[in-house]
């Protein structure tokens, strides 16, 4: 539901409910429920998140979804041994990762001006832009998740030369993070760890 102001403002903003989805009740999962994620949910998420914004409209992110206990286990000999369960037993396993020739696709993407031109030839500006901006479209990707019910498991910890080898070995794409995706476990979840509070970690000048 969207919420405005009582003087009937064009601004807007989601209701408590949502926002405790999105943010305040939702919580980085380790155990899963046996419940299947869809190809409609996976295009749903993709469909939601494509619109976030990017430097440029670049887009880098690319996704690789692990269904199958086979596509699973070329994962899990990359993965730090505390993460391995997690990625073995979650319904689906997406791979966050970035196309270090992105810019190939600014004709089409930012065609009001020659932005491939900005980055050609360029490889600190491309590997900074597309690393930024993918884990700006992975944030966006488990927001979209957990907008359309499900929930996350971002994990950090695997070896990223492993990963890439075994998924990307053209180099044209290099792993950011992976997520896992489905139906969360509570019984599996930790207290909820604190927070910083405003002035704590913001400064308004």
């Amino acid at each position: 539901m969207i919420a405005s102001d009582l003087e009937g403002s064009r601004e807007r903003s989601l209701e408590d409910a949502e926002l405790d989805l999105l943010f305040r009740e939702a919580r980085t999962y380790y155990k899963w429920l046996p419940k299947d994620v869809t190809d409609q949910q996976l295009h749903r998420i993709y469909g939601l998140m494509k619109w976030g914004p990017t430097s440029a409209n670049a887009s880098p992110a690319r996704i690789v979804f692990l269904r199958t206990e086979e596509a699973k286990a070329r994962l899990l000999p990359a993965l730090a041994a505390l993460n391995v369960e997690k990625a073995k037993t979650a319904p689906v396993v997406a791979i966050i990762a970035y196309d270090v020739e992105f810019y190939e696709n600014l004709p089409k993407l930012m065609p009001h001006v020659d932005a491939k031109a900005w980055f050609e030839g360029n490889a600190d500006l491309i590997n900074e832009t597309a690393f930024r901006n993918s884990s700006l479209q992975g944030a966006y990707f488990m927001m979209a998740a957990r907008a359309v019910g499900l929930d996350c498991g971002p994990m950090s910890g695997f070896d990223q030369e492993k990963v890439n080898q075994e998924f990307f070995p053209s180099g044209k794409t290099k792993v950011n993070f992976i997520v896992n995706l489905g139906y969360g476990d509570k019984d599996g979840l930790w207290p909820r760890l604190p927070r910083l509070e405003f002035d704590e970690a913001a400064t308004v000048l």
